[in-house]
């Protein structure tokens, strides 16, 4: 249900929640951890930054480090800096009015995964990752 950016980005903060706090670790350090493409994870390292969730700090000894404790940091939010939760809301199979009063023909099942996704994602943050 989460697209390969979120993925990638949850790899990547899990690796920054393993740093001593202050410490900072380069992307192309990471993205060789990770297995990732140095410029892609760029991007999505600095969309994170964006949204508050590592800091991006330069000059030496620079590099990304976690904005907040790994036990603040939901999987939820980091998937939610990533990609619109939003369009999880919509209809599996595209129907405009699919509503609980007026269900498609696998709108319950779709709720159902839905909100166990979330669940899960809301359940779990970085520290518990890093057990």
């Amino acid at each position: 249900m989460i697209n390969k950016s979120s993925l990638l980005a949850i790899k990547a903060l899990t690796e920054l929640a393993q740093l001593p706090p202050g410490e900072c670790e380069g992307a192309g350090s990471i993205a060789q951890k990770i297995n990732a493409p140095a410029n892609y994870l760029g991007k999505i390292l600095q969309s994170l930054a964006s949204r508050g969730l590592i800091i991006s700090q330069k000059g030496k000894g620079g590099g990304f480090r976690l904005e907040r404790s790994p036990k603040k940091i939901r999987l939820f939010d980091i998937v939610a800096a990533i990609e619109d939760t939003g369009k999880w809301s919509k209809c599996f199979l595209g129907r405009k009015q699919c509503l609980d009063s007026s269900p498609c023909h696998v709108h319950d099942q779709w709720k159902h995964v839905k909100e166990t996704n979330i669940k899960f994602l809301e359940g779990i943050n970085l520290y518990d990752l890093g057990k």
